[in-house]
């Protein structure tokens, strides 16, 4: 077993399950590389922590902003809980060093990594509502997510990546960006992903995401941040 007693404190949250704490840090990948270790990876956690983190989240937004409309809320909420900022956040509290992979995963970093963090956050989100409730769950989430949102609204990193994509990309290139699915994985309940944003027949970048909406926005977010478009 995993000594997450120097995580525990750096996070603030002291767990009573400690078995709970480390199925929040396996991927599907070990589970399969690994069938008679008796564990069970974290899907379950993170489609719950998925739901405490949105609701955590919508709350603290719509008690700070009191004037501002619904689709201006859930462009902040949409900045704030994307697989970038969880990654981040995920990597600031050194996720990455307890999280239990295949070899083959291992040896992966870049976006793959990114959304393996991403995820890990939300199952571990997950882990400590079960574990400790949603007053505590609330409190680790403000703790690690809010600093954010006042650079994500000063720097208006909110703004909806798709419109602004296909702005730009009138203005410098005279196209309309197009979306195309790439991969698709994952039973109903829980589908993933992947779609490419091209201008022509040229791929500018790629997305990940649990819907396409989601997916696009990732890819437009991308192909923003390759042509250096985001002012």
């Amino acid at each position: 077993m995993i000594d997450f007693s120097q995580f525990e404190k750096k996070v603030g949250v002291m767990f009573s399950d400690k078995k709970l704490l480390t199925q929040a840090f396996i991927h599907r990948s070990y589970i399969n590389e690994n069938p008679k270790s008796g564990l069970a990876h974290n899907e379950r956690l993170e489609f719950l922590g998925d739901a405490v983190l949105e609701l955590v989240v919508t709350r603290y937004l719509y008690n700070r902003y009191p004037e501002h409309n619904e689709g201006e809320l859930t462009a902040y909420r949409s900045a704030l809980v994307n697989a970038i900022t969880l990654a981040e956040s995920a990597d600031t509290l050194g996720m990455n060093e307890y999280l239990l992979l295949s070899k083959g995963e291992s040896k992966d970093g870049g976006k793959a990594r990114q959304y393996i963090l991403a995820n890990t956050f939300e199952a571990f989100v997950g882990a400590v509502y079960l574990d400790q409730g949603y007053s505590v769950a609330e409190n680790f989430i403000a703790r690690a997510l809010f600093g954010k949102l006042d650079e994500i609204v000063a720097k208006k990193l909110y703004r909806d990546a798709k419109s602004l994509v296909q702005e730009k990309a009138q203005e410098y290139v005279g196209v309309t960006p197009s979306y195309k699915v790439l991969a698709e994985t994952g039973p109903d309940h829980d589908k993933h992903f992947k779609i490419g944003i091209y201008f022509g027949l040229d791929m500018i970048a790629e997305g990940k995401g649990k819907s396409k909406q989601e997916a696009e926005q990732e890819a437009a977010r991308e192909a923003l941040l390759k042509k250096g478009w985001l002012d």
